[in-house]
């Protein structure tokens, strides 16, 4: 046990799916894993252990935010022996190529600050993606035939933005989409030596103010969710 997770040795998978949201982390196990078991439900962060094809699975909410992530990320990772951590979660379109549905791999992560900014001082870190797991998961995307995307994305701190003009410079720079939590996963799979990919579902556009209707989303995450499993066990 740690201070954040409740799980009894042996009880998390070396194989880690993370959403931000708790209730989807248990919509996950429910739907893609069998016999899913609560393994922790401290402060109401709900993680879930099963089996996908044969492969032992943790499905555990990461809450939202890179402060967040970067708790559960560092104790799954230190105390639970966590190799492979995969963000699936929701996304801002930030180009016009990039559709609502469509699903978003971020190769790269950039960021105006995250918990392990201060480490590098005035190092510009440039934390990625695993490639093999980003190839693997480039190959199942086309395999079920879901639109998918390459390419950097942006971590924010916040979720308001009050920053145009810097939204602006990112979807100049080609930048495919906005979310809060890939950068830091992505720092501290670096630091520790594992293997972690964010595969992301556009939920909005942030150009168009397209929205996925609330009824459609669950249709829609599932297949983040698939692309995130075939990746794993490629």
């Amino acid at each position: 046990m740690t201070f954040h997770i409740g799980a009894k040795p042996g009880e998390i998978a070396e194989t880690v799916l993370l959403p931000g949201d708790p209730y989807r982390a248990r919509w996950a196990a429910q739907k893609f894993l069998e016999n899913p078991v609560l393994v922790n439900e401290v402060r109401g962060m709900l993680g879930y252990t099963g089996t996908w094809r044969g492969h032992r699975v943790t499905i555990h909410g990461s809450g939202m935010g890179m402060p967040s992530l970067s708790i559960y990320a560092n104790e799954l990772m230190k105390d639970y022996g966590a190799q492979t951590l995969i963000r699936i979660g929701s996304a801002g379109a930030l180009q016009h190529h990039v559709k609502v549905r469509d699903v978003v791999l971020a190769q790269t992560a950039s960021t105006a600050g995250s918990p392990s900014r201060t480490m590098f001082r005035e190092l510009n870190f440039a934390p990625c993606a695993d490639f093999g797991l980003l190839s693997a998961a480039h190959t199942a995307a086309q395999k079920i035939g879901v639109p998918v995307h390459v390419g950097g994305i942006y971590s924010s701190d916040t979720f308001y933005d009050e920053r145009p003009d810097l939204s602006q410079q990112l979807q100049r720079h080609g930048t495919l989409c906005v979310e809060m939590e890939a950068a830091e996963l992505y720092m501290l799979a670096a630091r520790y030596q594992r293997r972690a990919l964010a595969v992301l579902t556009i939920s909005d556009h942030i150009l168009t103010e397209e929205a996925l209707p609330a009824d459609q989303r669950e249709t829609s995450f599932g297949a983040m969710v698939e692309v995130a499993l075939e990746a794993a066990f490629a």
